[in-house]
């Protein structure tokens, strides 16, 4: 085998894929591995890769909610010449990095879309003189599948074409089986590394940013606004918040404070660089129920209420959120029911809960991935 990884990732409607896949390629790097990120979302301003290079294909993003078409930078749907133009970046790529481990993220399990793509990957990389290890990289949940012919295409390429399978969750909160039954006849390529999260030692106590306030945090988008409107409206119906600060974060800056004046015990304003400090320190958070925000909430110990976004079909957030809920460490207010009454409910019902122990849930994935890589490259 050769040295060093090399990442693949689409990120199509969020960033939380590509910001996943960085801390996995700085921990990496960090390991004294060559590590390469080839990416084919959107460019993000402020990715920390650390060591890792990054490489940006023409990017793509998703054109509908559903996930159902693309469509490039300008907006304009996704052509042949384009499509084509990114497989061969990929295929001189892997001549060039010559990686001892591949990692594709989510795929087989989703990006469906870019299959093609993916497949053209590892065929150049299986006619490399030294072929590497292929792994997947997901997270703890998966989009569920009904089509038993999605099931058995994801299931073929699994077991034709990929050494291992690495699930970023702690098999003690969720295992893989749970959302892709599948994956018992996958047998041990699944690989249950501990979540990856950003975990840092932040201010904690009284006086400290956040303390005992309501956190109410979002990414872009409509569906965004809606839950801040929300959250503003819903402060004076709370029996147990009202007289708390409620702190509404604006999420990516795609989103104004346009009907979110501020007002006695509301504060409205962008994220904060200190966002960890507020989530340790708050009464309890507001937010919608993705990988990062998880994962966020598991290292502050934070209380919380999650609104889990189900646009288009998608059934990740509402799993996680019920999972979280199973174990006492959120209350869920579905989308389709949000309206004041409903999320002042659930945050009343979460300030009833006991605050979360930190460090029940495992978060070393980035490291324990890094170090199978390390492991596979070297000795492989």
């Amino acid at each position: 085998m050769s040295g060093g990884v090399l990442f693949w990732v689409q990120h199509l409607l969020g960033s939380g894929h590509l910001r996943r896949i960085a801390a996995l390629a700085r921990a990496s790097a960090a390991e004294g591995l060559e590590t390469t990120l080839v990416s084919g979302g959107m460019p993000l301003s402020h990715l920390d890769t650390g060591a890792a290079r990054l490489v940006q294909l023409p990017p793509l993003r998703a054109g509908d909610a559903g996930f159902r078409t693309m469509v490039d930078d300008q907006g304009n749907p996704a052509d042949a010449a384009l499509l084509a133009r990114r497989r061969t970046m990929l295929e001189e790529l892997v001549a060039q990095v010559l990686p001892g481990v591949l990692v594709t993220e989510t795929f087989p399990f989703g990006r469906r879309s870019l299959r093609a793509e993916v497949l053209a990957l590892l065929d150049a990389a299986g006619r490399l003189p030294r072929p590497p290890l292929i792994v997947a990289s997901v997270r703890d949940i998966l989009q569920r599948e009904i089509r038993p012919d999605r099931i058995a295409t994801m299931l073929e390429i699994a077991q034709q074409r990929y050494d291992a399978v690495l699930v970023h969750g702690d098999p003690a909160l969720v295992r893989l089986e749970e959302s892709f039954p599948a994956a018992s006849l996958l047998g041990e390529r699944v690989i249950h590394t501990g979540y990856v999260a950003d975990v840092r030692e932040v201010p904690r106590g009284p006086g400290a940013p956040g303390s005992d306030e309501v956190i109410v945090s979002v990414g872009g988008g409509a569906v965004g606004l809606r839950l801040l409107e929300t959250a503003a409206a819903a402060r004076p119906l709370s029996r147990l918040a009202a007289g708390r600060t409620w702190r509404l974060l604006l999420g990516d800056g795609r989103l104004s404070a346009h009907g979110l004046a501020a007002q006695p015990g509301l504060v409205v304003g962008p994220n904060r660089t200190d966002f960890a400090t507020l989530l340790a320190n708050c009464a309890v958070s507001i937010s919608q129920a993705g990988y990062n925000t998880a994962t966020d909430l598991f290292a502050a110990g934070a209380r919380a209420v999650l609104v889990p976004y189900a646009a288009g079909g998608e059934t990740e957030q509402g799993d996680r959120a019920r999972c979280l809920a199973a174990h006492g460490m959120a209350t869920v207010v579905p989308e389709e029911i949000l309206d004041a009454a409903s999320l002042a409910a659930a945050v009343d019902a979460a300030l009833a809960l006991p605050r979360p122990v930190r460090g029940t849930i495992d978060l070393s994935g980035a490291t324990a991935s890094a170090q199978l890589f390390a492991g596979w490259v070297r000795h492989g």
